[in-house]
């Protein structure tokens, strides 16, 4: 892979959220940019909660103007013990105006995210889309060699892999993962329903783990039912009428009547951490970089923090005209992302534990904790805060 045409300062493996912004983030400063993605229509009627810095930076990229009006806003977050305990912990309400804001954020489907991307990342100049799939990478002492699955050829001097679970950046370096199965699958899908959510985001804690039902646009919104595995394989086979039945019961009919949408989708929970983020020349992001539960809306945030991270320090070297890949910038973009990502991934993995945990002493734990939460004013708001962004990066 020696004779490589084309030489880029950055190029970015991977066409899913947290990719096409790296790449958008890259190029805006100034980076000569490649991005190395297949183009697929998105079919999936996923939705993300996107948190206050999320949408910063994405309005920043000049994103978010292309599918605001697409999104509902997230004023208040409840959280239920609905576990049916002999010790429950009490409800906990936060609200976004407590702390000055006018929303945590922003809940959106993925489809008009990409699409909103997708066509930023075509208005800009500095930015290569190579519509094909990346079949080897080669980390050489001055550049990174990429081939692609239809032969071309190009090399760039860092390279940010984006390309998910089973990265075939992460792969190229040697990066160990440790991995965790949680023996829980998340089953997700949308509802209408006949009554207003208000923007009020609700999450029940069941035995098995969260049922969140997030706000959508009009009376519409998403859920994320977490259970055990053979149960969510038993809801997604249920008819339209008897999951609409079976998720208005979780949801005790907060939200009236719920007419489930189509579209349904299963997803096998585990906790995923790399022994290093970058290394030789690649940088990891997104689910490349973790993977975690989808509690606290952590994934896509922490994904997006990482892109802005790496085009910060791509940005710094290439202003200074140092190299973008040197060692000194991945270890800069390590030691950026490491405490941000180890701290969720305890927290999220604690919280989670918390709710399978069913030992009789835990359980007035659990409660106190959630009482504490909910009655002491200035813990409350640190709770908040710090669920949206580390201290360290506001």
């Amino acid at each position: 892979m020696a004779d490589v045409s084309t030489l880029y300062d950055t190029a970015v493996i991977g066409g899913g959220p947290a990719g096409v912004a790296a790449a958008i983030a890259l190029a805006q400063v100034g980076a000569r940019t490649a991005l190395v993605a297949r183009r697929l229509p998105y079919a999936d009627n996923r939705t993300t909660a996107l948190l206050g810095g999320s949408v910063e930076f994405l309005d920043g990229l000049g994103v978010w103007s292309h599918c605001r009006d697409k999104a509902a806003a997230l004023e208040a977050m409840r959280l239920v013990d609905d576990t049916g305990r002999l010790i429950r912990a009490p409800e906990v309400r936060f609200s976004c105006h407590e702390i000055g804001l006018d929303a945590f954020g922003y809940n959106i489907d993925n489809r008009s995210l990409m699409l909103a991307l997708e066509q930023r990342a075509a208005e800009l100049p500095g930015l290569t889309r190579v519509d094909d799939e990346a079949e080897s990478v080669l980390a050489e002492a001055d550049a990174v060699a990429i081939r692609t699955a239809a032969g071309q050829f190009l090399s760039a001097r860092l390279v940010v892999g984006a390309d998910g679970r089973h990265s075939l950046c992460r792969e190229a370096v040697g990066i160990t993962v440790a991995r965790r199965e949680l023996k829980q699958t998340a089953l997700t899908f949308n509802v209408s329903h006949s009554r207003p959510h208000r923007n009020v985001s609700t999450e029940f804690h069941t035995p098995h783990g969260p049922c969140v039902f997030v706000p959508l646009p009009g009376d519409r919104s998403s859920i994320v039912w977490v259970s055990a595995p053979a149960e969510a394989e038993r809801l997604r086979a249920l008819t339209d009428d008897e999951l609409s039945a079976a998720v208005e019961k979780q949801s005790h009919s907060i939200l009236g009547r719920m007419t489930v949408e189509p579209g349904r989708n299963l997803f096998p929970l585990a906790i995923e951490r790399p022994d290093a983020f970058a290394r030789d020349r690649i940088a990891l992001i997104g689910e490349a970089a973790h993977v975690v539960p989808p509690i606290g809306a952590q994934g896509l945030n922490l994904g997006l923090r990482d892109a802005a991270d790496i085009a910060r320090l791509a940005g710094d070297a290439i202003a200074a005209a140092q190299d973008p890949g040197a060692v000194e910038v991945l270890n800069r973009y390590d030691r950026a992302r490491r405490p941000d990502i180890v701290s969720r991934t305890f927290v999220i993995d604690m919280a989670n534990r918390s709710l399978l945990n069913d030992f009789l002493p835990l359980q007035p734990v659990r409660a106190v904790g959630m009482h504490l939460l909910g009655a002491i004013g200035p813990l409350r708001r640190l709770a908040m805060r710090e669920g949206l962004a580390p201290t360290w990066r506001r």
